[in-house]
């Protein structure tokens, strides 16, 4: 299928690894510019390095901070133009409610949340000008379920399905389309380091404590394992192209079927 993305430029952020980079990677095997984003330079051009040799198409990467309104600057004043915005950069740490002070609350929010609404509020007039645009919201299923051992985290995945939604209505009938994605447990790089050092700690195998983690904490997947970075970037390379066009406020799920519904 040709998703008609040749000549579209796509910014991904948090695209130096995991999720993000599959997305990136994806997007320009389909033909896209690809805008690669991270806080470190050097990662950032490893990843664009790595995306030129897989995908065969020269992209661009710019290092930000998007836990700052300065850094959100920085960012869309260089990407320039852009067709297609992922809102992919995201933190996560398992905290007890009771020890989550208000420093970690509106730092989480900034990363999670606020990125997503500068980048949009910078990016969306262009796109609309153009009449052309896709936006994706990276949530996740722990906005729908609120996981116990992190609620700041699914918080904020919960407002970024309001916040696309919202988002939606305001453009529309201008050729933009906002959706978000919610993928449920994903062998994403961060993932993998937190397993393998909770391995570590606990003189365990990573692989046993993940099919235990699916077990005992997400017992309603209907894979019984965690999916690849590249199972959930598939689906938001597809809303990036231009046989979505009728896809725009909705909260699309690629989450092994965690979420009890069927809507």
């Amino acid at each position: 299928m040709d998703l008609k993305l040749r000549g579209k430029r796509a910014l991904v952020t948090g695209s130096t690894a995991g999720i993000g980079f599959a997305i990136a990677n994806g997007l320009a095997r389909e033909g896209a510019e690809v805008i690669v984003n991270g806080r470190s330079e050097k990662r950032v051009a490893e990843a664009v390095k790595r995306i030129s040799s897989e995908a065969g198409s020269q992209g661009l990467g710019i290092a930000a901070d998007l836990g700052n309104a300065e850094g959100i600057t920085r960012l869309a004043e260089k990407a320039g133009r852009v067709d297609v915005l992922v809102n992919n950069v995201g933190i996560f740490e398992p905290v007890p409610f009771l020890e989550i002070d208000d420093h970690a609350w509106l730092h989480i929010f900034e990363v999670n949340v606020m990125s997503g609404v500068r980048l949009a509020r910078a990016l969306l007039p262009g796109m609309v000008e153009r009449g052309w645009g896709r936006v994706v919201f990276i949530s996740s299923e722990s906005g729908v379920q609120i996981p116990a051992e992190m609620v700041h985290y699914g918080v904020t995945k919960t407002a970024q399905l309001a916040l696309s939604r919202g988002i939606a209505e305001t453009v529309a009938c201008t050729g933009v389309t906002v959706n978000s994605v919610l993928p449920g447990p994903t062998r994403s790089d961060g993932v993998v380091e937190f397993l393998d050092k909770l391995a570590r700690e606990q003189g365990a195998e990573a692989d046993s404590l993940e099919e235990s983690f699916v077990r005992t904490m997400r017992p309603s997947s209907l894979i019984g394992r965690f999916a690849e970075p590249e199972e959930v970037a598939n689906l938001v390379v597809f809303l990036a192209g231009e046989g979505a066009s009728a896809i725009t406020g909705a909260a699309l799920r690629v989450d092994g079927g965690v979420v009890r519904s069927i809507v």
